[in-house]
């Protein structure tokens, strides 16, 4: 009787133990009946290209990246999509071919997930953060076509080498503006975006802004998932903003990185009730 051997996709982080995306991962393929596991792997950096390797050897249809492999698995890869060479970072690998192809899937669950409250397109935006979370949302909303991108950030450097990416790379014109004390939104924006680690495991952690200059119009977006309601969406609440937690971000780019690997539309529903399921026992 011949061997049953599914195909392989993978995450590589370095400390992978109690990762969330493979319960949801592993829950689309279940219900789609997919013969297709997804494989929890820990890899040091010293140990990444013999990985990447060893996942060519295997047969591999691909395989997820977390820090601090998204940047050094770049010269280990056949090619880059658009965005992910824009931003120059990689967290979702999809074999073409022959071929291992990076792409970034961050940015583009972000957006997925922001459309369904609004389009960025002609919208102006503010955005805290100039890490890896804010750098591949910041592509994705230029991309995207928003008008205006305004960089919070309290280091100087990232903010503006952030903001010079987006002007000369797309249409979008974007503006470092210093993380001040109690920073006030811009009554002109339209969409506000946590994109730091502000607020993760945390539900009193706040951001330093001055609630109050919330307005009812704006969309208030938060990257972080653990817990869902921060303080942040709290707050633009109360204020009658409409808000998007990091959950959405989450499931989406799982949706992404499926459809990259396998061309199949996957549940959402199944996704996220897998995701919050196992969010829940961490």
């Amino acid at each position: 009787m011949p061997t049953f051997c599914p195909h392989l996709v993978g995450s590589m982080s370095q400390g992978a133990a109690g990762n969330p995306t493979v319960a949801m991962v592993e829950a689309a393929f279940a219900h789609h009946h997919l013969d297709w596991r997804y494989i929890n792997m820990e890899v040091t950096p010293a140990d990444l290209p013999a990985a990447v390797l060893g996942a060519r050897a295997l047969g591999f249809r691909g395989f997820n990246l977390s820090i601090p492999h998204k940047v050094t698995v770049i010269p280990l890869l056949d090619g880059l999509g658009q965005s992910a060479a824009l931003m120059g970072a990689v967290n979702c690998v999809v074999r073409r071919g022959d071929q291992f192809i990076g792409e970034n899937t961050d940015g583009k669950g972000f957006l997925a997930s922001l459309q369904t409250l609004i389009d960025p397109t002609g919208k102006t935006i503010v955005l805290f953060g100039a890490g890896g979370a804010a750098r591949a949302i910041a592509v994705e909303l230029a991309l995207a076509h928003a008008a205006t991108l305004l960089i919070v950030n309290r280091d100087p450097a990232c903010g503006t080498e952030l903001t010079d990416l987006i002007n000369a790379n797309t249409a979008t014109q974007a503006h470092y503006v210093p993380w001040t004390p109690h920073y006030q939104i811009p009554p002109l924006a339209d969409i506000v975006i946590n994109a730091t680690s502000i607020g993760l495991y945390d539900e009193t952690a706040a951001l330093d802004l001055d609630p109050t200059t919330l307005l009812p119009h704006q969309v208030v977006a938060d990257v972080i998932f653990n817990p869902a309601q921060t303080r942040l969406l709290r707050d633009a609440q109360t204020r009658g903003c409409r808000t998007l937690d990091g959950l959405g971000m989450l499931v989406n780019q799982g949706i992404i990185g499926i459809q990259y690997w396998t061309q199949t539309n996957p549940d959402p529903q199944v996704m996220t009730k897998a995701l919050k399921s196992a969010l829940d026992s961490i």
